[in-house]
């Protein structure tokens, strides 16, 4: 799967209002009027058309446009956007009336009904002749006028400036903002969401309530609708458009997120794998969030499945993602969101080699150490900030900034997103030597700076290069040394900012990050964000940035609750931890030459493998991929009862031509392919067998009993051959590889015997030596050895899952997987994984190298057994039901309806050689019945191998 761009710098912020079409922002350099002209945590109340009258020396001169009434500053948008729009800052204000309510202005008053007098210390004009730059500053006392298109409306217009001039000139912040939000709170409760705005009139409301629309460095309050056909948000402002409307059939995903620390936010996604969401929406309380997530959830159970971090880390591992991929749905999942400058996603510097004049991608010194965060990247450094640790009070931190904020986000957005930087700045650019004005300066600064600790944003790996450019011909001041501040400067090896973005997206995808990426992972999405491993790992930042750091609503001191917020949200958030454990290291590729889209997009057929090592997917394996590719076409061929009871184990000579069954009736079977006919029966001992195995040469098939013995029987004699009295209890299941046999038994035992066989040894009998006996606590139901016979697995009826060294017989690792018995487990061809399913119905994949559970998926009912090529799981249950799994995108994707499966086998024929392309599967189980489904993988069509009634 493949997950789009998130666009390029300039739409993700500034065109991202086209997408919900109601976010208030506009095109940088297209605008005029934006929410980004107020004050951060201001609103935006009302609007009235309006003359601006202006009595100079010259003569009166009215200019048209709207007057807009806001909770911390009235804004005078002019229609003609050669005149600047005028901001007035309420606490500048010095007098708001009427003016026949004085007596000065009667005549005036005459003259204009419906007028407004303001008097204010302070003005702000912003964007003359729509040109974006710093605000420019009138200071001294003026009076201004606006007359109102309708009359009527000045006495409440000026009620409310009133009102909200009170509480701008309250003494302390946090009762300003209580003033506020009470007075938005009255307005909320005094309007509801217009019905009439409904799609269709059959629509069923479900639930509304108000909430804010949250975009960067802005939130728009409003009413929000759901029905059983749309969600609706109806800004209380009516701006830009009455109401933002989303059709549920469409909503892909939906994602409870943090806003400000708190629980109150709600990401809703019209796209799959798009990064930029289609309305982000904040509500007043956890409960109304919760209530609409139900709605919505409750709509799309049946047609989406949710990804987890460790369905992604699959995916990753496996080469079926890249590494730009995998971290912009870890940061999905960690909250980041475009909406959210606080919580913007985080990528790493990867390069630390800005000085040379040619990238060499094979050199480790090209690169950035993964292991540790930018401020440990210094020693020295490193060794002052823990020194003032040390002797810090709790609660302590290492860095006193951190490594996302939103002012780092528009530090290298600056020159597409001029605008946003105005707003967070109160209308100013930064200093000009501060601007990010070089590559290797800003690397240097975050290796060497007191206090810039800052990782980089997604944009550097992507295809738009304009954040690297002033293409708007902004002017961002001039340098010491009198140079003005224009394109970034790139580093030698760059030839241009397109080539500079290639290389980096080269590297970011070089077989050194694939390999040490997991590292920075752990670091900022891991198990190395918080507590001890954190201070180990030189990780520890202020504790406001944590999730749970603090509770905003436990405090009630206003003063102090606005302070910490706007900390919070200016001082940048760590995200939601994802893994707790290590992560997983990723199959290292042997990577191609990647294209310039490539590098975002890993396909299948680039799937990744050690360095020497062969893949599964090796050509010599063609036909085994092509029947997995095509495992969905899968056909019932032909059945056959055989056996009186539940059918416990299957095999298929080598040659083909026989088919050999165990049963719980405790007897072994031999079906031939050629005469179609039920050849042998033979009975051990009066219990049952609980599995079978052809040795190579399709000589001896050897069966485990439940009477604690294993049983090799002569097929060219048609009889016993030997016997193993190797257990205490009953043997659960028998592997067989390179002259080794393994035993599983219910005496919580697993054997490995050397056997030698009677044809070499020129005898009759077999020659049996124990080599290991490995121990567990209660009785093994299953085993499994990788195809290289390195490892074995072994799980318990109690849940437990073992991975064991063969060569050295120690456990490398021990999991409590499953509650109840785990019935099948299985290594991937290339052993990299391990795939196990239980009593509990669910299956789990364990990274073998970490022994890390990275990913579960649940099925309705226990799977008893399952084959997989890794990617594609084929699962048998009690239900009479196979199921067809996709692993990575963890869903079934086919049922077949067979019958209670308790043993599957792959096997080629004789007369259908892997070259051909055919492969039958075999299925068996209860109560008399052995099943044959087979498909050509080159004609997707069924072949008749085995025909008998």
């Amino acid at each position: 799967m493949e997950m789009q761009h998130c666009g390029v710098p300039a739409s993700r912020l500034s065109n991202h209002g086209a997408r919900s079409s109601g976010d208030g922002m506009v095109a940088v350099g297209m605008g005029w009027f934006s929410l980004l002209l107020l004050n951060l945590e201001e609103y935006y109340f009302e609007q009235h058309t309006a003359n601006h009258i202006n009595k100079g020396c010259r003569g009166e001169r009215q200019i048209r446009g709207s007057l807009k009434i806001c909770s911390k500053s009235i804004i005078f948008e002019p229609d003609d956007n050669i005149h600047p729009i005028i901001k007035i800052p309420l606490r500048d204000c010095l007098n708001i009336e009427a003016p026949e309510d004085n007596e000065a202005n009667k005549h005036f008053a005459r003259e204009i009904p419906g007028g407004i007098s303001i008097t204010s210390n302070q003005v702000h004009l912003i964007k003359e002749r729509n040109i974006i730059a710093p605000y420019k500053t009138e200071r001294g006392k003026n009076e201004y006028f606006f007359q109102l298109d309708v009359a009527g409306k000045v006495e409440d217009v000026i009620q409310t400036l009133l009102q909200l001039y009170r509480a701008s000139h309250l003494d302390e912040l946090g009762d300003q903002a209580a003033m506020i939000t009470a007075i938005l709170q009255s307005r909320l409760a005094r309007t509801s969401f217009d019905k009439n705005r409904f799609q269709s009139i059959s629509e069923t409301l479900h639930m509304e309530c108000e909430a804010e629309m949250v975009t960067p460095l802005v939130t728009n309050p409003g009413h929000v609708c759901v029905t059983d056909a749309n969600l609706y948000f109806q800004p209380l402002n009516g701006y830009p458009k009455p109401v933002v409307q989303i059709t549920l059939y469409n909503v892909r995903r939906i994602y409870k997120r943090r806003h400000g620390l708190m629980p109150v936010g709600l990401e809703v996604f019209c796209t799959e794998n798009d990064l930029c969401s289609d309305i982000y929406l904040k509500f007043y309380n956890p409960q109304d969030r919760d209530e609409l997530y139900f709605y919505i959830a409750t709509y799309l159970e049946n047609h989406i499945a949710e990804h987890t971090a460790e369905s992604y880390m699959l995916q990753w591992q496996r080469g079926h993602i890249s590494n730009y991929q995998y971290l912009l749905h870890l940061n999905n999942l960690a909250d980041r969101s475009c909406n959210d400058l606080s919580q913007y996603p985080v990528f790493p510097w990867i390069i630390a080699d800005y000085s040379s004049s040619e990238l060499d991608l094979t050199k480790p010194e090209t690169f950035r150490d993964l292991s540790k965060p930018i401020g440990a990247l210094n020693k020295e450094r490193l060794e002052r900030l823990l020194t003032r640790y040390r002797e810090m009070p709790e609660p302590k931190f290492m860095y006193g900034s951190h490594y996302s904020s939103p002012g780092y986000v528009l530090f290298y957005l600056v020159r597409v997103a001029p605008e946003y930087m105005l707003c967070l700045q109160n209308g100013k650019f930064d200093h000009a030597d501060r601007t990010f004005n070089s590559i290797a300066e800003t690397w240097k600064n975050c290796l060497d700076g007191a206090t810039d600790f800052k990782e980089l944003i997604p944009e550097f790996y992507e295809n738009d290069s304009s954040f690297l450019v002033n293409g708007l011909k902004l002017d961002l001041g001039k340098r010491q040394g009198g140079k003005m501040v224009e394109d970034v400067e790139l580093p030698p090896w760059a030839s241009d900012p397109d080539d500079f973005l290639q290389k980096s997206q080269d590297a970011l995808e070089s077989q050194y990050v694939s390999e040490h990426l997991h590292e920075w992972i752990d670091l900022i999405f891991g198990y190395k964000q918080k507590g001890s491993e954190a201070i180990g790992a030189h990780n520890v930042f202020h504790p406001l940035t944590y999730e749970g750091g603090v509770d905003l609503n436990s405090i009630m001191d206003p003063n102090e609750k606005v302070a910490l917020l706007t900390q919070i949200l200016e001082f940048g958030q760590t995200p939601k931890q994802l893994f707790t454990v290590p992560h997983p290291h990723r199959i290292i590729p042997k990577f191609k030459s990647l294209s310039r889209t490539s590098s975002h997009s890993v396909s299948i057929t680039d799937s990744p493998v050690s360095p020497g090592e062969e893949s599964f997917e090796d050509l010599t394996e063609e036909s085994i991929t092509l029947a997995w590719n095509s495992i969905a076409k899968l056909k019932l061929d032909e059945q056959h009862k055989i056996h009186k009871e539940a059918i416990t184990g299957i095999a298929v000579s080598f040659n083909g031509s026989s088919v050999f069954t165990t049963s719980q009736d405790s007897t072994l079977k031999m079906f031939s392919k050629e005469t179609k006919t039920l050849q042998r029966s033979v009975s051990f001992s009066n219990m049952a067998l609980s599995s079978c195995l052809i040795l190579p040469g399709d000589t001896t098939v050897i069966c485990s009993s439940w009477d604690n013995h294993i049983y090799f029987y002569s097929i060219a004699f048609g009889r016993q051959q030997d016997v193993l009295m190797g257990h205490d209890d009953a043997v659960s299941k028998i592997c067989w590889h390179d002259d080794r046999l393994y035993s599983a038994s219910w005496d919580s035992t697993v054997k490995v015997w050397q056997c030698v066989p009677a044809e070499i040894l020129g005898t009759r009998r077999h020659s049996f030596e124990l080599l290991a006996e490995l121990e567990h606590d209660v009785s093994v139901n299953t085993i499994n050895t990788n195809a290289a016979n390195t490892l074995l697995v072994s799980g318990t009826k109690e849940g437990t899952i073992s991975i064991w060294d063969v060569t050295s017989t120690t456990v490398l690792h021990q999991l409590a997987c499953h509650s109840g018995t785990v019935y099948d487990a299985a290594f991937s061809p290339d052993s990299r994984h391990l795939l196990s399913t239980g009593e509990d119905g669910c299956f789990k994949v364990i990274d073998v190298q970490t022994g890390t559970l990275i990913s579960s998926l649940s099925s309705d009912q226990p799977q008893r057994c399952f084959k997989w090529d890794g990617n594609t799981v084929l699962s048998g249950g009690q239900s009479g039901e196979l199921l067809v799994w996709d692993l990575l995108e963890g869903k079934v994707i086919e049922k077949f309806k067979g019958h209670a499966v308790f043993r599957l086998e792959c096997a080629y024929m004789d007369d259908c050689s892997p070259l051909d392309g055919v492969l039958g599967l075999l299925v068996v189980g209860l109560p008399l019945i052995f099943k044959i489904w087979t498909y050509d993988t080159t004609t997707m069509k069924c072949c008749n191998i085995y025909v008998d009634e």
